[in-house]
């Protein structure tokens, strides 16, 4: 689906979602994991009337041409390591748009309040006396997890998720109760922008108890069409982090469903094989007829 036919789809009641409201002049949206067709309708609507975007490194071109030609395009991108965006001079810029009448869209990759800060932002412009609103985006955990196959909770298996921000190793979770905390409730740990301290990641949580073998996925550039999977366990995950060298975003999931999305990925596998059988014998048997 190209960019302008998303702009085109009408809503079922006729509602408008395609404006910023008056009382609303800033429009803080969740991206998502890069796929056009992942954004929600409201967001792409939005970013197609917006006056002024201001948006992340990890948005995607597709969705950067949803906006129309008139639009002030303003790069706030962070990454690690990298040089970044102030969120000081970030905050100063979407307040100066907003003073400016303008109708301002914040664009976030993932959604706006998952590790994006978004919330801080939306307090910032508060107490310059502008309100604004949050338009969800799917996260990279959903995104990630959905396009490489892997349930993050599964019957019998996992029962809760866990987001854990893999950037910033706080004094809690360097202690022993802080990682011990992470392996209750079966739960799925799923550590965005972890792959840097897999190692201080993986030796946290075996100190704590969990099985060597326990499973795990580096999902790099999820929901992209340069996606990458690149399967481990906690005994080996810090050496497979380090021979990893991908240049896009990269999603460490912890937990037993790994294994039952290999178990789904080896089942599709063999239905298509299958049919590859069936048809390559049928093509044979029409040859020879």
């Amino acid at each position: 689906m190209e960019s302008a036919d998303i702009i085109e789809l009408k809503h079922s009641n006729n509602v408008n979602l395609g404006d910023i409201s008056p009382s609303h002049r800033v429009a803080i949206i969740g991206a998502g994991c890069g796929d056009v067709e992942l954004l929600t309708l409201k967001a792409a609507r939005l970013i197609s009337s917006a006056d002024a975007l201001i948006y992340d490194s990890l948005v995607s071109e597709d969705i950067l041409d949803l906006a129309s030609n008139e639009c002030e395009m303003h790069f706030a991108g962070k990454r690690c390591g990298k040089p970044s965006a102030k969120q000081d001079d970030i905050n100063q810029l979407l307040v100066a748009c907003a003073k400016r009448g303008l109708k301002v869209v914040r664009l976030k990759g993932g959604d706006p309040n998952v590790f994006g800060r978004g919330c801080e932002e939306a307090i910032f412009l508060a107490k310059h006396g502008i309100k604004s609103q949050f338009v969800p985006g799917i996260t990279a955990a959903l995104g990630c997890a959905a396009s490489a196959g892997i349930p993050l909770t599964h019957r019998g298996v996992a029962r809760s998720v866990t987001l854990v921000t893999g950037t910033v190793i706080d004094d809690s979770t360097r202690s022993g109760a802080g990682w011990q905390a992470l392996l209750t409730a079966q739960s799925t740990l799923v550590f965005y922008m972890g792959k840097e301290q897999a190692a201080h990641i993986a030796h946290g949580l075996l100190t704590a108890g969990a099985n060597i073998k326990l499973p795990m996925v580096f999902i790099s550039s999820g929901a992209r069409v340069e996606q990458k999977l690149s399967f481990a366990t906690l005994g080996t995950m810090a050496e497979v982090a380090n021979q990893l060298h991908v240049s896009g975003p990269t999603l460490m999931i912890v937990g037993e469903v790994v294994s039952v999305g290999q178990e789904l990925a080896e089942l599709i596998n063999q239905v298509e094989n299958s049919k590859n059988n069936v048809i390559s014998s049928d093509k044979e048997m029409s040859e020879s007829a």
